[in-house]
């Protein structure tokens, strides 16, 4: 009697995939699974892209974005997992174009506090955890409607403080506390060692933290 054959293993699909074998699956010729990583992966690098550029050059931030991708579809046959994370690599060719653009730019820093497209609320959330974290204060869950504004309010406070940050303290800020990278990766997407991430973010903070200290004191008296 012939003994039973193991059930042939499931085919993963797309969906499961993570980021290096999505891009390979691209390389290969599957279109969908470009568009799978797109879809994981636009906010984040949208952001990353607008944060980076700052006030200076918000009129270029869909044009370096754009950039980011076709750089990435142009270069899906030499990706290759062995090196770097396909996350890490997608935001170091963000942060190159976003380098290069405010390199060879000379505009003047234009202020403007708008909140159109709810960033005040959103760097709200960057403010807490970023410069909140080590002293505890967080905001409110469901706050009221004047703790709403006390937070849109250093929301875009800190939108302003960051464009005061020298480039390089600003990505690895922005890298280390609004998307997650271990310094580790940060130091890999900028193409620089681990202490040197270890000071640019030190130092950075110390900035902000100057920077935002009417806010800090407000809430330091609320605890």
């Amino acid at each position: 009697m012939l003994a039973p054959t193991a059930a042939a293993a499931e085919p993963v699909t797309l969906d499961a995939m993570g980021d290096d074998d999505l891009m390979l699956a691209y390389a290969g010729g599957q279109a969908a699974a470009f568009d799978i990583l797109y879809g994981r992966h636009e906010t984040a690098l949208y952001r990353f892209v607008r944060r980076l550029l700052g006030l200076r050059l918000a009129a270029e931030v869909d044009e370096v974005f754009q950039d980011t991708w076709l750089r990435i579809v142009s270069a899906r046959a030499s990706f290759s997992p062995q090196g770097a994370a396909w996350r890490t690599w997608a935001f170091t060719i963000a942060h190159n174009l976003a380098m290069d653009r405010l390199r060879v730019s000379g505009r003047e820093v234009q202020f403007y506090a708008h909140d159109e497209d709810g960033d005040g609320m959103e760097a709200a959330h960057l403010f807490s955890r970023g410069l909140l974290s080590e002293t505890g204060t967080q905001g409110a869950v469901h706050p009221s409607a004047e703790e709403e504004a006390f937070w849109r309010a250093a929301g875009r406070r800190l939108l302003a403080c960051l464009d005061e940050l020298p480039d390089d303290q600003r990505a690895a800020f922005l890298l280390h506390n609004e998307d997650g990278f271990t310094v580790e990766a940060v130091a890999d997407t900028l193409d620089t060692n681990f202490e040197t991430v270890r000071s640019r973010l030190r130092y950075g903070l110390k900035k902000l933290r100057g920077c935002m200290d009417r806010y800090l004191t407000v809430l330091r008296g609320r605890a």
